[in-house]
């Protein structure tokens, strides 16, 4: 028995260090070899500052600026633990807010933000994604606010709209999800437009 004991024991640690150890140092190792920039965070750098991840959105709020979808994450109340307070795109509270499509609350909250941004608003402009980070808008939240942007930018509508047209991005091969716009990378390129 204590034969069998033993080579248990053995099976049981040379399978620990060889899937628990040698094959996930392999797999990161291998990936990050391969995939460099997705195995950092698909960080976005400017001038050598790193400025964001095209992971990940962000809380633009200015007038000459596109917006993202409304953010659900929350943080610990600064002033009292035991409560929270809204932190737009807090990456370490990723969710969405759980409200179902009968909540009151969500109903209002969202019928406040359509009655704020004006009639005709795109959906994805006044709800949450599921992780509440979510960096994308739909091709028709962002010319819904082309005109916005460039009336505060002093630019010609139809240079923003280049903008956007130039950063949509198809179905992934084609088939799989919708046109989508990344905000984050739309403003840079709108940045940049501006500082020529």
């Amino acid at each position: 028995m204590l034969r069998h004991f033993r080579a248990s024991i053995a099976t049981l640690l040379l399978m620990t260090v060889l899937l628990g150890l040698l094959y996930p140092l392999a797999m990161v190792s291998l990936t990050g070899a391969i995939f460099p920039g997705q195995a950092n965070g698909s960080l976005i750098e400017r001038d050598g500052k790193v400025v964001g991840s095209k992971l990940i959105g962000q809380n633009f709020t200015g007038e000459g600026y596109f917006h993202g979808r409304p953010s659900a994450t929350l943080d610990a109340d600064p002033a009292d633990a035991t409560k929270t307070v809204s932190a737009p795109y807090n990456a370490a509270s990723s969710s969405g807010s759980n409200l179902g499509p009968t909540s009151k609350a969500l109903i209002d909250r969202v019928k406040e933000d359509a009655d704020k941004l004006g009639k005709g608003v795109p959906v994805d402009l006044v709800t949450t994604s599921g992780s509440g980070l979510d960096p994308h808008i739909s091709p028709a939240a962002a010319a819904w606010q082309v005109v916005r942007v460039a009336k505060a930018r002093n630019l010609p509508e139809a240079d923003v709209q280049r903008l956007v047209a130039q950063h949509t991005e198809g179905r992934m091969y084609g088939l799989l999800g919708e046109p989508r716009v990344n905000v984050l990378q739309l403003n840079l390129a709108l940045d940049a437009q501006v500082k020529r």
